[in-house]
């Protein structure tokens, strides 16, 4: 759910880190950039991170969700999915909503979901280069063109109805979140939409939730900005993670007392009896 350079930082920062390939992205198998059915990838993100944070080293441990775009999205739909199991999510620029720069109009969507019958792989969704729109920094743009593992060109026509779909069920149930989290997004993003983001915040049930929106920041926060800028969002969410920490040994303390007290009120009963 997260690049490289953020499994490295977080890891520099103590936390251990858990990542995969969605299926159609990176090194995993099947045809590049292709995602029939959005709920299998869900599946086998619940799948794989249940059985990591069920561990024996990581039973006591918190698990939080972090997801970046897509990414996000399936980390709000894991928690859908699981409404207790998670700790907290860390959601950069979630895809809650495809931005209305990017999507196409609804009579082209139509045609688009009938062909997907017919032509599910083609690559015809008339939107504009994603590396373009969402990497804002110029050497990365070229790094991206020039790996073989990092999809390019337009969305395949099944996939993108899968985003598409996905999108608009999140956004129609933000008001479902309940899980901690903290929203990172660039004010400047062309790919998903700021004021989702926002919405999300307001409508989620959550008590414990937080959003910053980064002036001239772009879409990509945690790989495409400009360096200084990765470092400031990364700070913010380092020390969102810290403060939940906090909380968890503040809590288990307060656990730890009350087991204590209670188990010295129950010898000082045996003493009086």
């Amino acid at each position: 759910m997260i690049e490289t350079g953020t499994g490295t930082r977080l890891a520099k920062a103590g936390y251990g880190v858990y990542g995969m390939d969605y299926e159609g992205h990176g090194k995993s198998s099947g045809l590049q950039g292709y995602v029939p059915n959005f709920d299998e990838v869900v599946t086998d993100c619940s799948d794989h991170y249940t059985r990591i944070s069920e561990r024996k080293e990581n039973m006591e441990k918190l698990r939080i969700l972090m997801g970046e775009s897509m990414g996000g999205a399936v980390a709000l739909l894991l928690h859908r999915k699981k409404p207790s199991f998670w700790d907290g999510a860390v959601l950069v620029a979630p895809m809650c909503k495809i931005a209305d720069d990017v999507r196409p109009p609804a009579l082209v969507v139509n045609v688009l979901t009938k062909l997907c019958r017919i032509i599910p792989t083609w690559k015809i969704i008339p939107t504009p280069d994603i590396i373009d729109v969402a990497f804002r920094d110029p050497k990365v743009r070229q790094e991206i063109r020039s790996n073989p593992y990092c999809y390019k060109g337009r969305p395949r026509l099944l996939t993108g109805n899968q985003l598409l779909k996905v999108s608009l069920d999140l956004e129609q149930r933000l008001e479902e979140v309940s899980i901690p989290f903290l929203i990172v997004h660039g004010a400047e993003d062309k790919v998903t939409d700021p004021s989702v983001s926002n919405l999300l915040y307001e409508s989620a049930c959550s008590k414990d939730k937080s959003f910053k929106l980064y002036p001239g920041m772009w879409h990509s926060l945690t790989y495409g900005e400009l360096p200084e800028n990765i470092d400031v969002v990364f700070e913010d969410v380092t020390l969102w993670l810290d403060d939940r920490v906090a909380m968890r040994e503040t809590q288990l303390e307060h656990e730890q007392k009350f087991e204590n007290d209670e188990l010295l009120k129950g010898k000082s009963a045996i003493k009086t009896v």
